[in-house]
Formats: C-alpha cells, structure tokens, sequence
C-alpha cells in the first residue's frame, strides 16, 4: 500500500511538472489517502502486536 501511495505521489509530481494539473490534484489526492491508510494499518499493526507480546510474557510468567 505504501508503494501505491509512493507511486501516486511520484505520478502527481511528473503531471504537475508537465502542467496537467487534474491529474496531479487526483493522483496526489490519492497518495495522501492511501498514505493516512497505511498509517491506520500501520497502528492496527503494531498494537497488535504489542498485545500478543504482552500475552506471551503473561503465559510465560515474566
């Protein structure tokens, strides 16, 4: 997801700088949108994970 975000962005820019304002306006429209999802995952992610780990440690007595 964030080679997409990357990828719009990187496309945004190329239109912006050959003057095709729309398509830079949409594609960097949706690089931030996939970017602030990739942070939501992100976050999913590591609270997870964090839970698990403190679940182990909780098993394991430490």
């Amino acid at each position: 997801m964030l080679r997409l975000a990357l990828f719009f962005l990187v496309v945004g820019l190329v239109a912006g700088a050959f003057g095709l304002t729309g398509v830079a306006d949409v594609s960097t429209g949706i690089a931030q949108f996939l970017f602030v999802v990739f942070l939501i995952c992100m976050a999913i992610t590591v609270a997870l994970v964090v839970a698990a780990l403190a679940g182990v440690r909780r098993l394991l007595g430490r």
